[in-house]
């Protein structure tokens, strides 16, 4: 059993790695606040959840709500990947790169002539560009992925664990009607625990 860490001395961030199994934790000790980090099986406490509804401004910049910005940018830093992992476009994926990075080393393990793989790099290119969170915590949607996502006036941000899916608004209502969430889909999750 490791040894108990020593309580933190005002804001100073202690920072120590423990070896249990096979899995490397990682405690990040500020204030009152512990992050802890599975190395192996990578998983977070900080992780992207909820909704927020926001608007599209008139040169395609979405502004990333605060309480995603925030935790994007404490975790991950500014710099994004944008694309679409959806056929025809129909809606953005904001990545932070090291979690885009991270993706792209698992692609390149893959058999290059697995045919599956060329159309998912050929799609998550065509969309993508990489960008930056600005400093008003803005993030461009090149006008490509724009046109095909209908990034327009009202759009909804929701948080994916580690990256943010951004619909259309109303295409988004649409595909929550078309698309329920049903007694089937929950007793498939309950096989998994969830």
């Amino acid at each position: 059993m490791p040894a108990a860490l020593p309580p933190p001395s005002g804001n100073a961030k202690i920072k120590r790695k423990l070896q249990i199994s096979r899995h490397l934790l990682t405690l990040v000790v500020v204030g009152s606040i512990v992050w802890v980090d599975f190395i192996g099986p990578q998983w977070s406490l900080v992780v992207l959840r909820g909704n927020y509804s926001v608007k599209i401004d008139e040169k395609g910049r979405l502004k990333i709500p605060a309480a995603f910005r925030s935790a994007m940018q404490d975790r991950y830093g500014a710099q994004v990947y944008v694309t679409s992992r959806k056929h025809e476009g129909v809606v953005v994926n904001i990545y932070p790169m090291p979690v885009w990075e991270e993706m792209e080393r698992k692609l390149a393990t893959l058999p290059p002539s697995l045919p599956e793989l060329a159309r998912y790099v050929d799609l998550v290119n065509y969309y993508g560009q990489p960008g930056e969170i600005d400093k008003q915590g803005r993030v461009s949607i090149h006008p490509l992925l724009r046109e095909s996502a209908a990034m327009a006036g009202d759009v909804d941000v929701l948080g994916q664990i580690d990256h943010l899916d951004v619909w259309n608004h109303e295409r988004f209502a649409t595909r929550m009607a078309d698309e329920p969430f049903t007694d089937a889909d929950a007793r498939k999750l309950a096989e998994f625990g969830i």
